[in-house]
């Protein structure tokens, strides 16, 4: 995968390139990982990257960019929930519908 230069972006930036390599700027911390799904806090709300083989290839933290290699299936993105224990507090209103 070239270098890609974010430094001059503003915000969120995604790049997908033949659904084999992504890139992503914004990135606040990538929450969980593996070789199917990738999960990333972005300046944006939650990013979910679904396939195959997706292995992190560069991750920095300090300039907000991540590069993903693998087949690419899916990119969804969720609304990030509201304080502390709004995750717990959605759950159990689904329970008691």
């Amino acid at each position: 995968m070239d270098e890609k230069d974010f430094s001059g972006a503003e915000g969120h930036v995604v790049t997908i390139t033949n659904r084999e390599q992504v890139s992503i700027g914004g990135v606040i911390h990538v929450d969980s990982f593996d070789d199917q799904e990738i999960v990333v806090d972005t300046d944006l709300g939650n990013l979910n990257l679904k396939g195959e083989d997706l292995h992190i290839k560069q991750l920095n933290l300090d300039e907000g960019l991540l590069d993903v290699e693998g087949v690419v299936n899916s990119v969804t993105y969720t609304v990030r929930a509201k304080g502390r224990g709004a995750k717990a507090k959605n759950i159990l209103e689904r329970i008691l519908r």
